[in-house]
């Protein structure tokens, strides 16, 4: 992990000019500001690199069913599931889904996140994606934290489309897709690739317009079967594929050589109740970079804590405390296209870092419901 005992970090205009033993600072510093954090371990700001923070209302309805013993996939065949969001989001105006958003975002930030990535995708409609999208950016006016926007249009199918699936991929790579990116509003794509959702061909029509826009790929993959979600991903040279839990060893191979990050999100395993674990044997056999994130949703994943995700990344999929806490700094920025900005504390880097009351990294992934964050600084500040 790179650890440094009596070490130093000098902060000069919002950027890290030293991080390193404090035995080598630079004379330049000494008549500088100085902030004694009385022991305390500084990390890299955590970055929460798959959320879907904007939504309005709530699905615990659809979480008693499934107590009951509905599953994921009939509660959205049924009308429920990403559907009803939809209906939710569309009736909300944006200044009710920044209302709505900000306690999860507040949540988060209380925890030492600097950087979030909200992705759409229950608007469905051109308007309401970029709603959607707005609400999103606004939030990162309102609470010093970085914003990342994801125009996740190709996330279900709205009822109005009558069960037409290739219109509807035309509707996206034809109209929300340039109006999107003409106003500016997304920093990346992504699709959900499921039997539920859509087909690897669907979704490559959606990439294809991406990259004519210019912006980069993500993918919701193999998450309840395999449908060679990640391989698909890592043709595309995605950024990340996320869930992963039906990945084979070809997919976890083609992310290795594209550089694709595997996204793992334990939330939403834990809380649909899944028993196929994602292969993080394969992933380390194969170098692939693993980010940890909340998938924060209201459907499957009503999850607003990063430090609780690194748990259950730890106790169900048995990652390893430096895999998780790279997870949720290094590897999360670079899931974000953003490893040069954030994500490790190195010289040049923007200063967003987290001080916590712990006697041992360790102590971030062990505790479960504690938040021993002693200062959060983002951009120096």
């Amino acid at each position: 992990m790179g650890l440094i005992e009596r070490g130093a970090l000098a902060v000069r205009d919002g950027r890290i000019a030293f991080a390193g033993p404090e035995a080598e600072l630079p004379a330049a510093f000494a008549c500088a500001e100085s902030i004694d954090c009385g022991g305390r371990w500084i990390t890299p700001g955590l970055v929460d690199c798959h959320t879907h923070l904007v939504y309005a209302g709530n699905r615990a309805h659809e979480f008693e069913l499934r107590l009951e013993g509905a599953s994921y996939e009939a509660i959205a065949r049924a009308g429920g599931g990403i559907v009803s969001s939809v209906r939710a989001l569309r009736a909300a105006d944006e200044a009710t889904l920044v209302a709505e958003s900000l306690p999860r975002l507040d949540a988060l930030i209380a925890e030492g996140v600097t950087t979030v990535e909200i992705k759409s995708g229950y608007g469905l409609d051109t308007a309401s994606e970029m709603k959607a999208l707005s609400a999103a950016r606004k939030l990162g006016t309102l609470r010093d934290v970085g914003i990342r926007t994801t125009f996740l249009g190709a996330h279900a199918l709205p009822p109005e489309m009558n069960g037409d699936k290739a219109a509807f991929i035309d509707t996206i790579v034809t109209d929300m897709l340039p109006a999107i990116a003409a106003k500016g509003l997304a920093d990346a794509v992504d699709g959900f690739c499921e039997g539920i959702a859509f087909s690897p061909q669907e979704i490559a029509r959606v990439f294809d317009a991406a990259r004519t826009h210019g912006l980069p790929v993500k993918l919701h993959a193999d998450q309840l079967s395999n449908l060679h979600g990640a391989a698909l991903a890592a043709s595309y040279g995605a950024l990340s594929a996320d869930h992963l839990e039906h990945t084979d060893e070809a997919g976890a191979a083609a992310m290795a050589k594209a550089g694709t990050v595997a996204v793992i999100l334990p939330g939403a395993f834990y809380f649909i109740r899944e028993t196929k674990k994602p292969p993080i044997d394969l992933f380390r056999k194969h170098g692939v970079a693993m980010a940890v994130s909340t998938d924060s949703n209201p459907g499957t994943s009503p999850l607003t804590s990063l430090l609780l995700t690194m748990n259950m990344a730890a106790t169900l999929f048995g990652m390893t405390v430096e895999e998780c806490l790279a997870g949720v700094t290094r590897e999360a920025a670079r899931a974000l296209g953003l490893g040069h900005e954030i994500g490790t504390l190195e010289a040049g880097k923007q200063a967003d870092f987290a001080v916590w009351s712990i006697g041992r990294p360790a102590e971030l992934v062990y505790r479960i419901g504690f938040n021993p964050l002693f200062a959060r600084i983002r951009g120096g500040h």
